[in-house]
Protein backbone atom coordinates (compact mmCIF):
# COMPACT_ATOMS: atom_id res chain seq x y z
CA UNK A 1 0.00 0.00 0.00
CA UNK A 2 1.15 3.42 -0.66
CA UNK A 3 0.11 6.34 1.65
CA UNK A 4 -0.57 10.06 1.72
CA UNK A 5 3.58 10.94 2.62
CA UNK A 6 4.60 8.05 -0.03
CA UNK A 7 2.49 9.69 -3.11
CA UNK A 8 2.79 13.10 -2.08
CA UNK A 9 6.83 12.37 -2.43
CA UNK A 10 6.42 10.31 -5.58
CA UNK A 11 4.37 13.27 -7.24
CA UNK A 12 6.86 15.72 -6.47
CA UNK A 13 9.21 13.82 -8.07
CA UNK A 14 7.02 13.21 -10.95
CA UNK A 15 7.02 16.92 -11.17
CA UNK A 16 10.90 17.51 -10.99
CA UNK A 17 11.48 14.94 -13.42
CA UNK A 18 9.51 17.33 -15.44
CA UNK A 19 10.74 20.58 -14.60
CA UNK A 20 14.46 19.33 -15.96
CA UNK A 21 13.90 18.41 -18.81
CA UNK A 22 11.03 21.31 -19.90
CA UNK A 23 13.08 23.10 -22.26
CA UNK A 24 13.61 20.03 -24.61
CA UNK A 25 9.46 19.53 -24.56
CA UNK A 26 9.35 22.94 -25.85
CA UNK A 27 11.58 22.09 -28.48
CA UNK A 28 9.57 19.15 -29.72
CA UNK A 29 7.34 21.40 -31.17
CA UNK A 30 6.21 19.88 -34.78
CA UNK A 31 6.43 23.39 -36.21
CA UNK A 32 9.08 25.88 -36.50
CA UNK A 33 6.76 28.76 -35.59
CA UNK A 34 7.73 30.54 -31.79
CA UNK A 35 4.87 28.75 -30.11
CA UNK A 36 6.68 25.53 -28.09
CA UNK A 37 5.41 25.80 -24.45
CA UNK A 38 4.16 22.38 -24.04
CA UNK A 39 7.17 21.80 -21.58
CA UNK A 40 6.31 25.41 -19.95
CA UNK A 41 2.63 24.91 -19.39
CA UNK A 42 2.68 21.42 -18.08
CA UNK A 43 5.25 22.14 -15.45
CA UNK A 44 3.78 25.17 -14.20
CA UNK A 45 0.66 23.25 -13.95
CA UNK A 46 1.90 20.53 -12.05
CA UNK A 47 4.49 23.34 -10.01
CA UNK A 48 0.90 24.40 -8.81
CA UNK A 49 -0.12 21.44 -6.90
CA UNK A 50 4.12 20.84 -5.26
CA UNK A 51 3.09 24.20 -3.78
CA UNK A 52 0.41 23.09 -1.91
CA UNK A 53 1.86 19.73 -1.40
CA UNK A 54 4.71 21.09 0.31
CA UNK A 55 2.39 22.46 3.02
CA UNK A 56 0.46 18.96 3.58
CA UNK A 57 1.54 17.30 6.98
CA UNK A 58 1.00 13.70 7.38
CA UNK A 59 -1.99 14.17 4.89
CA UNK A 60 -3.44 10.68 3.51
CA UNK A 61 -3.49 9.74 0.32
CA UNK A 62 -6.76 10.84 -0.59
CA UNK A 63 -6.10 13.94 0.67
CA UNK A 64 -2.67 13.99 -1.42
CA UNK A 65 -4.15 13.53 -4.94
CA UNK A 66 -7.08 15.92 -3.73
CA UNK A 67 -4.93 19.24 -2.87
CA UNK A 68 -3.23 18.01 -5.99
CA UNK A 69 -6.09 18.26 -8.37
CA UNK A 70 -7.07 21.48 -7.25
CA UNK A 71 -3.72 22.86 -7.69
CA UNK A 72 -3.89 22.20 -10.48
CA UNK A 73 -7.18 23.04 -11.69
CA UNK A 74 -6.37 26.86 -10.69
CA UNK A 75 -3.02 26.76 -12.07
CA UNK A 76 -3.68 24.88 -15.64
CA UNK A 77 -2.32 26.69 -18.46
CA UNK A 78 -2.55 25.54 -22.23
CA UNK A 79 -4.01 22.53 -23.63
CA UNK A 80 -1.69 20.26 -22.15
CA UNK A 81 -1.98 21.99 -18.45
CA UNK A 82 -5.56 21.47 -18.51
CA UNK A 83 -5.44 17.80 -19.68
CA UNK A 84 -3.07 17.18 -17.15
CA UNK A 85 -5.34 18.54 -14.45
CA UNK A 86 -7.58 16.89 -15.41
CA UNK A 87 -6.18 13.48 -15.13
CA UNK A 88 -5.16 14.38 -11.65
CA UNK A 89 -8.68 15.29 -11.01
CA UNK A 90 -10.10 12.07 -12.32
CA UNK A 91 -6.91 10.31 -9.95
CA UNK A 92 -8.28 12.80 -7.02
CA UNK A 93 -12.11 10.81 -7.70
CA UNK A 94 -10.61 7.67 -7.84
CA UNK A 95 -8.78 8.25 -4.24
CA UNK A 96 -11.08 9.90 -2.68
CA UNK A 97 -11.58 9.40 1.55
CA UNK A 98 -8.70 6.68 1.27
CA UNK A 99 -6.01 6.66 3.73
CA UNK A 100 -3.43 4.92 1.51
CA UNK A 101 -3.45 3.08 -1.54
CA UNK A 102 -3.28 -0.08 -3.54
CA UNK A 103 -1.72 -0.09 -6.78
CA UNK A 104 -5.15 -1.61 -8.27
CA UNK A 105 -6.64 1.83 -6.46
CA UNK A 106 -3.85 3.54 -8.54
CA UNK A 107 -4.67 2.31 -11.77
CA UNK A 108 -8.61 2.50 -11.48
CA UNK A 109 -7.74 6.09 -10.26
CA UNK A 110 -5.36 6.80 -13.47
CA UNK A 111 -8.07 4.92 -15.33
CA UNK A 112 -10.86 8.09 -14.12
CA UNK A 113 -8.49 10.43 -15.15
CA UNK A 114 -7.89 8.88 -18.44
CA UNK A 115 -11.81 8.82 -19.15
CA UNK A 116 -12.48 12.37 -18.10
CA UNK A 117 -9.76 13.60 -20.05
CA UNK A 118 -11.28 11.90 -23.68
CA UNK A 119 -14.64 13.74 -22.25
CA UNK A 120 -12.75 17.19 -21.91
CA UNK A 121 -11.58 17.24 -25.06
CA UNK A 122 -14.21 18.07 -27.84
CA UNK A 123 -12.67 16.13 -30.49
CA UNK A 124 -9.97 13.75 -29.12
CA UNK A 125 -6.99 12.85 -31.14
CA UNK A 126 -4.74 9.54 -30.99
CA UNK A 127 -1.14 10.25 -31.29
CA UNK A 128 -1.65 12.91 -28.25
CA UNK A 129 -1.36 12.86 -24.42
CA UNK A 130 -4.68 11.23 -24.03
CA UNK A 131 -3.09 8.02 -26.19
CA UNK A 132 -0.04 8.12 -23.94
CA UNK A 133 -2.30 8.21 -21.18
CA UNK A 134 -5.13 5.43 -21.76
CA UNK A 135 -2.52 2.85 -22.83
CA UNK A 136 -0.01 3.33 -19.76
CA UNK A 137 -3.24 2.61 -17.55
CA UNK A 138 -4.07 -0.06 -19.99
CA UNK A 139 -0.62 -1.36 -19.45
CA UNK A 140 -0.99 -1.03 -15.65
CA UNK A 141 -4.21 -2.79 -15.48
CA UNK A 142 -2.56 -5.49 -17.43
CA UNK A 143 -0.29 -6.13 -15.21
CA UNK A 144 -2.26 -6.06 -12.16
CA UNK A 145 -3.32 -9.43 -13.62
CA UNK A 146 0.71 -10.92 -12.31
CA UNK A 147 1.27 -8.67 -9.52
CA UNK A 148 -0.29 -6.34 -7.00
CA UNK A 149 2.77 -4.63 -6.01
CA UNK A 150 2.86 -0.91 -6.45
CA UNK A 151 6.15 -0.22 -7.87
CA UNK A 152 6.10 -2.83 -10.41
CA UNK A 153 2.81 -2.59 -11.58
CA UNK A 154 3.47 1.73 -11.64
CA UNK A 155 6.44 0.02 -13.41
CA UNK A 156 4.38 -1.17 -16.23
CA UNK A 157 2.12 2.49 -16.73
CA UNK A 158 5.34 3.91 -17.45
CA UNK A 159 6.27 1.14 -20.07
CA UNK A 160 3.00 1.33 -21.73
CA UNK A 161 3.16 5.34 -21.90
CA UNK A 162 6.65 4.86 -23.53
CA UNK A 163 5.97 2.57 -25.71
CA UNK A 164 2.38 4.91 -26.70
CA UNK A 165 4.94 7.83 -27.03
CA UNK A 166 6.76 5.87 -29.57
CA UNK A 167 3.80 5.44 -31.57
CA UNK A 168 2.51 8.92 -31.90
CA UNK A 169 4.36 9.74 -35.21
CA UNK A 170 2.23 6.80 -36.61
CA UNK A 171 -0.73 8.03 -35.43
CA UNK A 172 -0.27 11.37 -36.26
CA UNK A 173 1.32 11.97 -39.37
CA UNK A 174 2.37 15.71 -38.69
CA UNK A 175 4.56 13.97 -36.11
CA UNK A 176 6.31 12.15 -37.90
CA UNK A 177 6.74 14.46 -40.65
CA UNK A 178 8.47 16.85 -38.00
CA UNK A 179 10.64 13.90 -36.53
CA UNK A 180 9.27 14.53 -33.69
CA UNK A 181 7.30 12.32 -30.79
CA UNK A 182 3.87 14.50 -29.26
CA UNK A 183 5.13 16.54 -26.27
CA UNK A 184 2.50 16.63 -24.53
CA UNK A 185 3.09 12.70 -24.36
CA UNK A 186 6.68 12.86 -23.32
CA UNK A 187 5.71 15.35 -20.61
CA UNK A 188 2.98 12.63 -19.32
CA UNK A 189 6.22 9.70 -19.48
CA UNK A 190 8.53 12.03 -17.73
CA UNK A 191 5.92 12.42 -14.71
CA UNK A 192 5.13 9.15 -14.23
CA UNK A 193 8.89 7.81 -14.64
CA UNK A 194 9.82 10.09 -11.71
CA UNK A 195 6.88 9.48 -9.78
CA UNK A 196 8.25 5.32 -10.61
CA UNK A 197 12.04 6.74 -9.05
CA UNK A 198 10.11 7.09 -5.64
CA UNK A 199 7.68 4.18 -5.42
CA UNK A 200 10.65 1.41 -6.89
CA UNK A 201 13.79 3.02 -5.13
CA UNK A 202 12.55 5.75 -2.66
CA UNK A 203 14.73 8.65 -5.09
CA UNK A 204 13.30 11.80 -5.37
CA UNK A 205 14.43 13.16 -7.95
CA UNK A 206 15.59 16.67 -7.64
CA UNK A 207 14.57 19.68 -8.60
CA UNK A 208 16.87 21.43 -11.68
CA UNK A 209 17.26 25.04 -9.39
CA UNK A 210 18.98 26.61 -12.13
CA UNK A 211 16.04 26.56 -14.48
CA UNK A 212 14.90 29.63 -13.37
CA UNK A 213 11.75 29.59 -16.35
CA UNK A 214 10.20 26.10 -15.13
CA UNK A 215 10.56 27.50 -11.85
CA UNK A 216 8.76 30.65 -11.82
CA UNK A 217 5.75 31.15 -9.80
CA UNK A 218 2.20 31.14 -10.62
CA UNK A 219 0.73 32.05 -7.64
CA UNK A 220 -2.48 33.02 -7.43
CA UNK A 221 -1.89 36.10 -5.40
CA UNK A 222 0.60 38.27 -6.94
CA UNK A 223 2.62 39.75 -4.61
CA UNK A 224 3.51 42.85 -6.18
CA UNK A 225 4.73 45.11 -3.58
CA UNK A 226 8.22 46.32 -4.75
CA UNK A 227 6.26 47.29 -8.33
CA UNK A 228 4.37 50.02 -7.32
CA UNK A 229 4.85 53.53 -9.27
CA UNK A 230 1.98 54.99 -6.90
CA UNK A 231 1.57 55.77 -3.32
CA UNK A 232 0.11 52.45 -1.13
CA UNK A 233 -3.13 53.28 0.86
CA UNK A 234 -3.20 50.10 3.24
CA UNK A 235 -0.41 48.60 4.50
CA UNK A 236 -0.80 45.16 4.84
CA UNK A 237 -1.27 42.49 1.99
CA UNK A 238 -3.82 39.85 3.43
CA UNK A 239 -3.87 36.09 1.82
CA UNK A 240 -5.62 33.32 3.43
CA UNK A 241 -7.41 30.08 2.37
CA UNK A 242 -10.86 29.22 4.15
CA UNK A 243 -12.39 25.55 3.79
CA UNK A 244 -15.64 25.78 3.78
CA UNK A 245 -17.89 24.19 6.54
CA UNK A 246 -20.40 21.71 5.59
CA UNK A 247 -23.19 23.59 7.48
CA UNK A 248 -22.42 27.29 6.57
CA UNK A 249 -24.92 28.36 3.81
CA UNK A 250 -23.29 31.89 3.57
CA UNK A 251 -22.81 33.54 0.10
CA UNK A 252 -18.97 34.68 -0.49
CA UNK A 253 -20.09 37.78 -2.30
CA UNK A 254 -21.29 38.12 1.84
CA UNK A 255 -17.46 38.01 2.67
CA UNK A 256 -16.23 40.46 -0.94
CA UNK A 257 -18.42 42.64 0.16
CA UNK A 258 -17.50 43.35 3.72
CA UNK A 259 -13.72 42.84 2.31
CA UNK A 260 -14.16 46.13 0.17
CA UNK A 261 -15.24 47.97 3.20
CA UNK A 262 -11.85 47.34 4.62
CA UNK A 263 -9.46 47.78 1.85
CA UNK A 264 -8.78 47.72 -1.60
CA UNK A 265 -7.00 44.83 -4.34
CA UNK A 266 -10.31 42.69 -3.21
CA UNK A 267 -9.93 39.08 -4.89
CA UNK A 268 -12.60 36.36 -3.73
CA UNK A 269 -12.95 32.90 -5.63
CA UNK A 270 -14.58 29.72 -4.41
CA UNK A 271 -15.38 26.58 -5.43
CA UNK A 272 -17.69 23.83 -3.33
CA UNK A 273 -14.46 23.59 -0.63
CA UNK A 274 -12.20 26.07 -0.10
CA UNK A 275 -13.00 30.24 -0.57
CA UNK A 276 -8.92 32.13 -1.55
CA UNK A 277 -9.08 35.70 -0.37
CA UNK A 278 -6.59 38.24 -1.11
CA UNK A 279 -7.22 42.14 0.41
CA UNK A 280 -4.83 45.12 1.08
CA UNK A 281 -6.27 46.34 4.39
CA UNK A 282 -5.17 47.97 7.86
CA UNK A 283 -7.14 45.54 9.71
CA UNK A 284 -6.62 41.85 8.88
CA UNK A 285 -7.63 41.13 12.27
CA UNK A 286 -11.40 42.24 10.94
CA UNK A 287 -10.53 40.12 7.53
CA UNK A 288 -9.59 37.23 9.48
CA UNK A 289 -12.44 37.10 12.01
CA UNK A 290 -15.31 37.79 9.25
CA UNK A 291 -13.60 34.69 7.54
CA UNK A 292 -13.94 32.41 10.14
CA UNK A 293 -18.07 32.78 9.64
CA UNK A 294 -17.63 31.01 6.00
CA UNK A 295 -15.08 28.22 7.61
CA UNK A 296 -11.90 27.01 9.14
CA UNK A 297 -8.41 29.56 8.17
CA UNK A 298 -6.35 26.51 6.31
CA UNK A 299 -3.26 29.09 5.04
CA UNK A 300 -3.08 32.81 6.15
CA UNK A 301 0.07 35.25 4.99
CA UNK A 302 -0.22 38.84 5.72
CA UNK A 303 2.85 40.67 4.57
CA UNK A 304 3.68 44.59 5.38
CA UNK A 305 3.97 45.83 1.76
CA UNK A 306 4.88 49.36 2.57
CA UNK A 307 8.37 47.79 3.84
CA UNK A 308 8.65 45.47 1.23
CA UNK A 309 8.64 48.35 -1.49
CA UNK A 310 10.92 50.44 0.58
CA UNK A 311 13.45 47.32 0.82
CA UNK A 312 12.52 46.61 -2.83
CA UNK A 313 13.20 50.14 -4.11
CA UNK A 314 17.08 50.14 -2.06
CA UNK A 315 17.67 46.64 -3.44
CA UNK A 316 17.01 47.53 -7.09
CA UNK A 317 18.08 51.35 -7.28
CA UNK A 318 21.67 50.24 -8.73
CA UNK A 319 20.33 47.33 -10.52
CA UNK A 320 17.56 49.56 -12.17
CA UNK A 321 20.56 52.26 -13.38
CA UNK A 322 22.52 49.59 -15.27
CA UNK A 323 19.33 47.96 -16.38
CA UNK A 324 19.06 47.42 -20.04
CA UNK A 325 15.86 48.44 -22.11
CA UNK A 326 12.63 46.71 -22.15
CA UNK A 327 9.95 46.61 -24.56
CA UNK A 328 6.69 47.31 -23.15
CA UNK A 329 5.19 43.81 -23.81
CA UNK A 330 8.11 42.52 -21.89
CA UNK A 331 7.41 44.83 -18.83
CA UNK A 332 3.61 44.71 -19.32
CA UNK A 333 2.85 43.22 -15.85
CA UNK A 334 -0.20 44.00 -13.41
CA UNK A 335 -1.57 43.61 -10.18
CA UNK A 336 -4.33 41.30 -10.05
CA UNK A 337 -7.43 42.66 -10.96
CA UNK A 338 -10.06 43.81 -8.66
CA UNK A 339 -13.27 41.77 -7.88
CA UNK A 340 -16.54 43.58 -9.20
CA UNK A 341 -20.02 42.95 -8.33
CA UNK A 342 -22.30 41.15 -11.09
CA UNK A 343 -24.68 44.40 -11.83
CA UNK A 344 -24.77 43.97 -15.55
CA UNK A 345 -26.69 41.41 -17.56
CA UNK A 346 -23.13 40.91 -20.37
CA UNK A 347 -19.53 41.43 -19.46
CA UNK A 348 -16.11 40.47 -21.69
CA UNK A 349 -12.75 39.33 -21.11
CA UNK A 350 -10.63 38.59 -23.59
CA UNK A 351 -7.05 37.52 -23.85
CA UNK A 352 -4.30 39.72 -25.81
CA UNK A 353 -0.86 40.88 -25.40
CA UNK A 354 0.92 44.42 -26.67
CA UNK A 355 -0.75 47.56 -25.88
CA UNK A 356 -2.43 48.25 -28.84
CA UNK A 357 -4.51 44.73 -29.14
CA UNK A 358 -5.37 45.68 -25.30
CA UNK A 359 -6.81 48.96 -26.34
CA UNK A 360 -8.85 47.49 -29.49
CA UNK A 361 -10.44 44.65 -27.23
CA UNK A 362 -11.12 47.23 -24.76
CA UNK A 363 -12.91 49.70 -27.05
CA UNK A 364 -15.03 47.35 -28.57
CA UNK A 365 -16.18 46.57 -24.86
CA UNK A 366 -14.09 43.87 -22.89
CA UNK A 367 -13.87 44.73 -19.09
CA UNK A 368 -10.98 42.67 -18.53
CA UNK A 369 -7.76 41.75 -21.12
CA UNK A 370 -5.74 39.13 -19.75
CA UNK A 371 -2.06 39.17 -21.08
CA UNK A 372 -1.37 36.38 -22.97
CA UNK A 373 -1.45 34.78 -26.69
CA UNK A 374 1.65 32.70 -27.91
CA UNK A 375 3.64 31.03 -25.81
CA UNK A 376 2.16 32.96 -22.89
CA UNK A 377 -0.16 31.13 -22.00
CA UNK A 378 -2.45 32.61 -18.77
CA UNK A 379 -3.84 29.58 -16.48
CA UNK A 380 -7.31 29.22 -15.58
CA UNK A 381 -7.44 30.82 -12.10
CA UNK A 382 -6.51 34.48 -13.90
CA UNK A 383 -8.74 34.04 -16.37
CA UNK A 384 -11.40 33.22 -13.07
CA UNK A 385 -10.16 36.51 -11.59
CA UNK A 386 -10.54 38.75 -14.47
CA UNK A 387 -14.38 36.65 -15.07
CA UNK A 388 -14.50 38.19 -11.25
CA UNK A 389 -13.33 41.28 -11.97
CA UNK A 390 -15.72 41.91 -14.89
CA UNK A 391 -19.35 43.40 -13.20
CA UNK A 392 -21.75 40.94 -14.94
CA UNK A 393 -23.90 38.40 -14.37
CA UNK A 394 -23.01 36.71 -17.28
CA UNK A 395 -19.34 36.85 -18.83
CA UNK A 396 -18.25 35.66 -22.42
CA UNK A 397 -14.44 34.44 -22.78
CA UNK A 398 -12.62 34.88 -25.68
CA UNK A 399 -9.15 32.75 -25.73
CA UNK A 400 -8.05 34.29 -29.14
CA UNK A 401 -5.64 31.22 -29.12
CA UNK A 402 -6.43 27.76 -30.02
CA UNK A 403 -4.07 26.72 -26.52
CA UNK A 404 -6.36 28.82 -24.32
CA UNK A 405 -9.63 27.59 -25.44
CA UNK A 406 -9.54 24.33 -22.50
CA UNK A 407 -7.88 26.36 -20.10
CA UNK A 408 -11.08 29.11 -20.44
CA UNK A 409 -13.35 25.88 -20.75
CA UNK A 410 -12.36 25.27 -16.68
CA UNK A 411 -13.26 28.65 -15.56
CA UNK A 412 -17.07 27.88 -14.74
CA UNK A 413 -16.36 25.49 -11.55
CA UNK A 414 -14.01 28.83 -10.09
CA UNK A 415 -16.54 31.11 -10.34
CA UNK A 416 -20.20 30.45 -8.41
CA UNK A 417 -21.67 33.97 -8.63
CA UNK A 418 -22.12 34.10 -12.18
CA UNK A 419 -22.42 32.34 -15.73
CA UNK A 420 -19.17 31.68 -17.52
CA UNK A 421 -19.60 31.54 -21.55
CA UNK A 422 -16.76 30.43 -24.08
CA UNK A 423 -16.44 31.58 -27.31
CA UNK A 424 -13.98 29.57 -28.58
CA UNK A 425 -11.97 32.15 -30.99
CA UNK A 426 -8.61 30.81 -32.23
CA UNK A 427 -6.76 34.28 -33.06
CA UNK A 428 -7.32 37.66 -32.08
CA UNK A 429 -8.52 38.37 -35.60
CA UNK A 430 -11.64 36.25 -34.90
CA UNK A 431 -11.67 37.77 -31.75
CA UNK A 432 -12.23 40.98 -32.70
CA UNK A 433 -15.07 40.03 -35.38
CA UNK A 434 -16.66 38.31 -32.49
CA UNK A 435 -16.49 41.19 -30.16
CA UNK A 436 -17.87 43.40 -33.29
CA UNK A 437 -20.94 41.11 -33.87
CA UNK A 438 -22.23 41.57 -30.56
CA UNK A 439 -25.61 43.14 -30.20
CA UNK A 440 -26.80 43.98 -26.55
CA UNK A 441 -30.44 43.62 -27.97
CA UNK A 442 -30.14 40.48 -28.46
CA UNK A 443 -29.86 37.11 -26.23
CA UNK A 444 -26.48 35.38 -24.92
CA UNK A 445 -27.56 32.66 -26.33
CA UNK A 446 -28.48 34.40 -29.70
CA UNK A 447 -25.02 36.43 -29.49
CA UNK A 448 -23.21 33.02 -28.97
CA UNK A 449 -24.16 31.68 -32.27
CA UNK A 450 -24.01 35.17 -33.99
CA UNK A 451 -20.64 36.02 -32.90
CA UNK A 452 -19.02 32.69 -33.57
CA UNK A 453 -20.18 33.18 -36.82
CA UNK A 454 -18.58 35.76 -37.66
CA UNK A 455 -15.18 34.45 -36.16
CA UNK A 456 -15.53 31.76 -38.48
CA UNK A 457 -15.73 34.17 -41.34
CA UNK A 458 -12.29 35.32 -41.07
CA UNK A 459 -9.07 34.18 -42.62
CA UNK A 460 -6.47 34.90 -40.45
CA UNK A 461 -2.89 35.45 -41.87
CA UNK A 462 0.64 35.63 -39.25
CA UNK A 463 3.75 36.79 -40.52
CA UNK A 464 6.54 35.37 -38.12
CA UNK A 465 9.85 34.12 -37.95
CA UNK A 466 11.15 30.47 -37.31
CA UNK A 467 12.18 29.75 -33.92
CA UNK A 468 14.61 27.02 -35.11
CA UNK A 469 16.09 25.29 -38.14
CA UNK A 470 13.14 22.18 -39.33
CA UNK A 471 12.11 20.97 -42.82
CA UNK A 472 7.84 20.84 -43.28
CA UNK A 473 5.78 20.11 -46.48
CA UNK A 474 8.99 19.19 -48.13
CA UNK A 475 10.47 22.76 -47.28
CA UNK A 476 13.82 23.42 -46.11
CA UNK A 477 13.11 25.96 -42.93
CA UNK A 478 15.91 27.92 -41.18
CA UNK A 479 15.79 29.58 -38.11
CA UNK A 480 14.85 33.20 -38.42
CA UNK A 481 13.39 32.90 -41.81
CA UNK A 482 10.22 34.68 -42.45
CA UNK A 483 7.38 32.91 -43.00
CA UNK A 484 3.32 33.88 -43.79
CA UNK A 485 1.13 31.43 -42.25
CA UNK A 486 -2.94 31.27 -43.29
CA UNK A 487 -5.40 29.66 -40.69
CA UNK A 488 -2.01 27.99 -39.25
CA UNK A 489 -0.89 26.60 -42.92
CA UNK A 490 2.43 27.73 -43.95
CA UNK A 491 1.83 29.31 -47.10
CA UNK A 492 5.44 31.10 -47.54
CA UNK A 493 8.70 31.08 -46.47
CA UNK A 494 11.46 34.05 -47.17
CA UNK A 495 15.09 33.21 -46.75
CA UNK A 496 16.11 37.19 -47.03
CA UNK A 497 14.02 37.87 -44.54
CA UNK A 498 12.38 40.40 -45.77
CA UNK A 499 8.82 40.96 -43.63
CA UNK A 500 7.21 43.44 -45.83
CA UNK A 501 7.44 41.37 -49.02
CA UNK A 502 6.42 38.46 -47.17
CA UNK A 503 3.64 40.56 -45.68
CA UNK A 504 2.29 41.48 -49.00
CA UNK A 505 2.88 38.56 -51.01
CA UNK A 506 0.32 36.88 -48.17
CA UNK A 507 -2.20 38.85 -48.15
CA UNK A 508 -2.62 39.23 -51.98
CA UNK A 509 -2.88 35.38 -51.71
CA UNK A 510 -6.03 36.02 -49.45
CA UNK A 511 -7.59 37.98 -50.85
CA UNK A 512 -10.68 37.13 -53.53
CA UNK A 513 -13.36 38.85 -55.20
CA UNK A 514 -15.60 38.45 -52.05
CA UNK A 515 -12.92 40.56 -49.93
CA UNK A 516 -14.29 43.55 -48.62
CA UNK A 517 -12.34 44.28 -45.63
CA UNK A 518 -8.95 43.96 -44.30
CA UNK A 519 -7.19 44.87 -40.83
CA UNK A 520 -3.66 44.95 -40.88
CA UNK A 521 -1.78 45.23 -37.12
CA UNK A 522 1.68 45.21 -36.86
CA UNK A 523 3.81 44.14 -33.98
CA UNK A 524 6.47 44.94 -31.88
CA UNK A 525 9.12 44.51 -34.29
CA UNK A 526 8.06 46.50 -36.71
CA UNK A 527 8.64 49.78 -37.41
CA UNK A 528 5.34 52.60 -37.72
CA UNK A 529 7.12 53.50 -40.86
CA UNK A 530 7.64 50.39 -42.52
CA UNK A 531 3.51 49.49 -41.36
CA UNK A 532 2.89 52.44 -43.14
CA UNK A 533 4.89 51.45 -46.47
CA UNK A 534 3.25 48.08 -46.43
CA UNK A 535 0.08 49.43 -45.85
CA UNK A 536 0.68 52.42 -49.13
CA UNK A 537 1.22 49.43 -51.33
CA UNK A 538 -1.68 47.54 -50.35
CA UNK A 539 -4.04 50.62 -51.10
CA UNK A 540 -2.14 50.98 -54.68
CA UNK A 541 -2.32 47.27 -55.54
CA UNK A 542 -6.03 46.00 -53.85
CA UNK A 543 -9.36 46.87 -55.26
CA UNK A 544 -10.47 50.31 -53.98
CA UNK A 545 -13.66 48.80 -52.84
CA UNK A 546 -11.40 46.71 -50.38
CA UNK A 547 -11.28 48.63 -47.21
CA UNK A 548 -7.63 48.52 -45.47
CA UNK A 549 -7.08 49.80 -41.83
CA UNK A 550 -3.68 49.88 -40.66
CA UNK A 551 -3.61 49.44 -36.34
CA UNK A 552 -0.49 49.10 -33.91
CA UNK A 553 -0.64 45.99 -32.04
CA UNK A 554 2.30 45.83 -30.09
CA UNK A 555 2.19 42.22 -30.27
CA UNK A 556 5.25 39.98 -29.50
CA UNK A 557 5.73 36.80 -31.89
CA UNK A 558 4.31 38.07 -34.95
CA UNK A 559 5.51 41.13 -37.52
CA UNK A 560 1.98 41.63 -38.96
CA UNK A 561 -1.80 39.86 -37.79
CA UNK A 562 -3.99 39.90 -40.78
CA UNK A 563 -7.59 39.84 -40.73
CA UNK A 564 -9.12 39.00 -43.93
CA UNK A 565 -12.81 39.36 -44.51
Amino acid sequence: MINGTDLKSAIISGANNLLQYRSSIDELNIFPVPDGDTGSNMSLTISSAVRELNKADNPSAGEVAHTAAQAMLRGARGNSGVILSVLSGGFSKGLNGKSSASAEDLVNALGIGVENAYKTVMKPTEGTILTVARMGCEAGRAALQKTDEPAKVWEAVCKGAEDALKQTPELLPVLKRAGVVDAGGKGLCLIFEGMLSFLRDGTIIEEEKHDAAANSGDDFFKNAAAEFDTEIHFTYCTEFIIGRSADCKKDPAELRAFLETLGDCVLVVADEEIIKVHVHTEHPGKALEKALEFGQLLTVKVDNMKEQHRKASEESKASKENAAPVSDNENDTAEPPVPAAPVNDVGFVAVATGKGLKTLFTDLGCAQVVNGGQTMNPSTEQLAAAVCATPAKTVMILPNNKNIVLAAEQVAPLVTDRKTVVLPTRTVPEGLSAMLAYNPDMSVEENTVNMMQAANGVKTGTVTYAARDSEFGGRKIHKDDVMGLVNGKLEIVDHVHDVSHVCIKLIRSMVDHRTSFITLIYGAGVTEQAANEVYGQLKSKLSSDIEITLVQGGQPVYYYLISVE
